[in-house]
């Protein structure tokens, strides 16, 4: 778990691309008729998706997620490179070339790292290969975008009801199970304190590195949003002490 915590910016292994295509295909934008120019293949039917672990699942849908932030983006920027349509390439894996494409351009368009006993997908592999034999064209693109839009950042392509919905979200507390087949209460707050947290009454005293416990749930506590990245690489989450709700 933890080697696949740190491997954002390196990419990703094979099959986490093949599940997240297979996620984004299912919850892509539908264009209407008139405005189809990146064609998807069929997808009347779902698509199964296995998943090595919880924590594949879990960055698998992050991809996913974020490749449909920016879908409009990605799609005008393999359309104005060119690199778009592709013969060799079914629709069918259309929604392959646009997850990696976003992994590309959140790489800074760097050559992605082959991990060991990685399990290499021949689909995965053709087009990591042919995005980035184009990818000083599709960074090229993707600066013509932000120049006609004006945007300081990709984040002004993300449409206005999910940003919303990411700064309500951003503002909520996070919660966390203790797994108490494996460790109590006391003993998860004495590791929290020694790594400089707080115990705070509710809420409404948060600052920072603090905590409170569910007045409900007793074995829930509740941590400021901010900290969300950093709990999850502690040793309590990795060893599944905590469990994110």
């Amino acid at each position: 778990k933890r080697a696949v915590t740190q491997i954002g910016k390196n990419g990703y292994p094979d099959s986490i691309y093949i599940n997240a295509a297979k996620i984004f295909q299912g919850l892509r934008t539908e264009k209407s008729t008139g405005k189809i120019l990146v064609r998807y293949g069929d997808t009347s039917e779902s698509p199964m998706v296995a998943f090595k672990d919880e924590h594949s699942r879990r960055v698998s849908y992050q991809l996913a997620f974020s490749a449909l932030k920016y879908q409009d983006l990605l799609e005008e920027m393999l359309l104005d490179s060119k690199v778009y349509p592709c013969y060799s390439i079914p629709d069918e894996l259309t929604s392959l070339l646009v997850v990696m494409l976003y992994d590309l351009q959140d790489r800074k368009f760097q050559k992605r790292k082959i991990f060991a006993e990685e399990e290499l997908v021949a689909e995965v592999q053709e087009i990591g290969h042919y995005l980035y034999r184009y990818r000083t064209k599709l960074a090229a693109a993707l600066a013509r975008c932000r120049i006609k839009y004006d945007a300081l950042s990709i984040d002004y392509f993300v449409p206005e009801t999910i940003s919303k919905q990411e700064q309500r979200t951003s503002a909520l507390p996070v919660c966390f199970w203790i797994n108490t087949f494996k460790i109590s209460l006391e003993d998860v707050i004495r590791d929290l304190e020694m790594k400089g947290f707080t115990k705070v009454e509710s809420v409404s005293h948060f600052d920072h590195y603090t905590y409170a416990v569910d007045q409900h749930c007793h074995d829930v506590l509740v941590f400021p949003s901010s900290l969300r990245e950093e709990l999850l690489n502690l040793d309590l989450c990795a060893d599944c002490k905590l469990l994110l709700q």
